[in-house]
């Protein structure tokens, strides 16, 4: 049956060639409350159905073995690395504890809604990526712009489990590779030692840049020297080269870390939710483990203290800046992994009445605990590096890679037993980020999978072979990665592909769609139907107006202050690397205007009829089981050899 069967015609209506209207349903009604009967709308639906009191089946949809998996897949994907390095570094930098305020008024009024959000989109409309967003078909955009980002995070995300592996594998020698010069990746310039080195007046200078060392009677800041650490993660590790235009061979170790780390989370997804639920108990947990046995080893470290001091010390005078306010913001759409689709399909996979307002709150508990937490271990840690190297804290606090690869396998090197702690921090951060890569590659699936035609060649393959095609596609895109000038390239994808701008454009957009266009209590209404009660309006207020105004306000401090991309402070990206950068950002951000330009003007009518139609939702099977008992006669037979039933929507 073609589409066009599937819908009443008149001279303002227009007909959608979507595949996905010929397997549901066309408006139906969404309020859980004083229903009350209207004329029906301009375009009405078809279904194929016997009996209009049968219960319709959905079974071919997975749903989680029990709700402890979706909890633990929710928690492995949104707690990740950027809670270890990037949380503890922009607490300290933005007046320590004062930058719990902003951090949490945040979570409240941008983090949580936005969340939830997610979840119960998916978790209602039983479907991942671009199909959630037939509750407004209009912007479905919005699922192919999510479906980009996280298509580009599965991309380059995975680079840090290859360097965290490769780091893995040379831990388990004592001592270790990073911990001492004369290897031959050291230059002359190698050292061990940054605290202030004292010389006589005979020692001869070289192999010291003169011009750049501060003399104080016989000792000398070595500013010349590089550090072991340092060399072995740019020579050894990515055998950096001179700049974006000179990529260089490829490491063959490096393709066999790339290729082991893509195995492990293709065997991990390549089953869907039945598989990923029992991986995540291992993944999700272990970490919390390793990080609880790094605490208390890191406080009986001489010097620990007066880290945490340092990562909470209070600074009143910050709390009136923008930017404490700028950065709370961002590192929440950043950890809570909001705006890549991932949640909504994990969502998906729910039971209809499951309650996920409630696991909303549990997972930004969570989420947000797992970073003040990791503070206090990652602090400790730097706290003991800069007493043993006699320099201030601020000198060897990082963030990002940074604090990952250099500073802490430097404090590690300083341990006794530095193997042991090397191997365990890097075997941590390991299943930190394996378990974020294989749930961002079973939501990138999931979509596409949804999007396919069932009845189509595509359709009908198994869903081990589209997962195997998405993998290895991305694992030929990373070769880019493990050339010499791959860290550019990383870079180029970190900064624009999944930066601060593309991931609030994104929520802006899902919360305006949500509240204004499909209608914030009719929303409620939805949620109400499945958890059984209404979530507090505070919701619908951070939906409507507070979420959208944070979020479009960072979104123009972004561009306002837009700074071209440079790495390590020192190599400033050709015109034609930001350019590449830029359509990595406007790839997904364009998904939006353009997919609503190309609906409305695909249909006919007036403006106002393209609207109508385009924003109507359209429905799946299983909503027609949660009808209240007083719509089921709006469900009316059709003559017995169409076999059909004609509902109309209800205001």
């Amino acid at each position: 049956m073609s589409p066009e069967d599937h819908f009443t015609s008149d001279e303002g209506s227009c007909q959608d060639d979507s595949q996905e209207e010929a397997e549901v349903g066309r408006p139906l009604v969404s309020e859980v409350s004083n229903i009350q009967e209207s004329e029906p709308s301009v375009c009405s639906a078809l279904v194929d159905a016997v009996d209009p009191t049968a219960e319709l089946d959905h079974s071919d949809r997975e749903t989680w073995s029990r709700q402890m998996d979706f909890i633990m897949s929710c928690v492995g994907f949104a707690v990740g690395l950027g809670n270890v390095w990037r949380f503890p570094y922009l607490c300290y930098k933005n007046g320590g504890g004062v930058f719990l305020i902003p951090y949490i008024l945040m979570v409240f009024f941008g983090g949580i809604p936005v969340f939830f959000l997610e979840i119960a989109l998916g978790q209602f409309m039983k479907k991942g990526g671009v199909g959630t967003w037939n509750i407004a078909p209009l912007f479905k955009g919005l699922g192919l712009a999510s479906m980009v980002i996280v298509f580009f995070c599965n991309t380059y995300y995975i680079m840090v489990l290859v360097w965290g592996l490769y780091f893995l594998l040379h831990s388990f020698t004592s001592p270790l590779p990073w911990a001492s010069c004369g290897q031959e990746w050291n230059t002359v310039n190698c050292t061990t030692n940054f605290s202030r080195v004292c010389v006589n007046q005979s020692m001869p200078l070289y192999p010291l840049n003169v011009s750049s060392v501060n003399t104080s009677a016989n000792c000398m800041e070595p500013t010349g020297l590089i550090s072991s650490v340092n060399e072995f993660w740019e020579r050894k590790v990515l055998r950096l080269s001179g700049g974006l235009d000179e990529l260089g061979d490829i490491s063959g170790h490096m393709v066999l870390c790339l290729l082991v780390t893509w195995v492990i989370v293709y065997f991990c997804i390549w089953k869907g939710v039945k598989s990923t639920g029992k991986v995540v108990y291992f993944t999700a947990l272990f970490p919390y483990l390793v990080l609880v046995v790094l605490f208390v080893h890191g406080v009986s470290l001489p010097g620990a203290l007066n880290g945490i001091i340092y990562y909470l010390k209070p600074d009143w005078s910050k709390l009136s800046h923008p930017q404490i306010w700028i950065d709370a913001a961002t590192q929440i759409f950043f950890s809570y992994a909001i705006g890549l689709g991932a949640l909504t399909a994990l969502g998906s996979y729910n039971r209809f009445n499951n309650n996920c307002y409630q696991d909303a709150f549990i997972l930004a508990l969570i989420n947000s605990g797992t970073s003040f937490f990791a503070g206090f271990v990652v602090f400790s840690v730097l706290g003991f590096m800069a007493a043993e190297q006699g320099v201030d804290i601020s000198n060897v606090a990082e963030s990002g890679p940074g604090l990952a690869f250099i500073a802490y396998p430097k404090a590690v090197s300083l341990m006794p037993l530095a193997p042991f702690w090397a191997v365990l921090f890097f075997l941590m951060l390991l299943v930190l980020g394996l378990d974020s890569q294989f749930v961002g590659v079973e939501g990138f699936i999931t979509g596409i999978m949804d999007m396919l035609p069932p009845k189509s060649v595509l359709g009908s393959l198994r869903r081990e072979i589209i997962a195997a095609i998405c993998c290895f596609t991305c694992f030929i895109i990373d070769f880019s990665m493990l050339t010499e000038g791959g860290m550019y390239v990383f870079q180029l994808f970190d900064y624009y592909s999944a930066s601060g701008i593309t991931l609030l454009w994104q929520a802006f957009w899902e919360c305006v769609v949500v509240a204004w266009v499909y209608g914030a209590d009719r929303f409620m209404d939805d949620v109400a139907r499945m958890i059984r009660y209404r979530p507090l309006p505070y919701m619908k207020l951070c939906w409507s107006y507070i979420t959208p105004a944070v979020c479009m306000s960072v979104f123009l401090f972004h561009l306002i202050n837009y700074k071209p991309l440079v790495y390590n402070s020192v190599y400033v990206y050709p015109w034609w690397g930001e350019m590449l950068g830029w359509f990595l950002a406007l790839s997904s951000m364009l998904c939006i205007p353009l997919t609503v330009l190309f609906k409305l003007l695909h249909c006919k009518g007036t403006l106002m009829e393209r609207w109508q139609h385009q924003t109507t939702p359209i429905w799946g099977r299983h909503h027609l089981e949660f009808l209240p008992p007083e719509n089921e006669a709006r469900f009316l037979p059709k003559p017995e050899e169409n076999k059909t039933i004609l509902f109309e929507s209800v205001i």
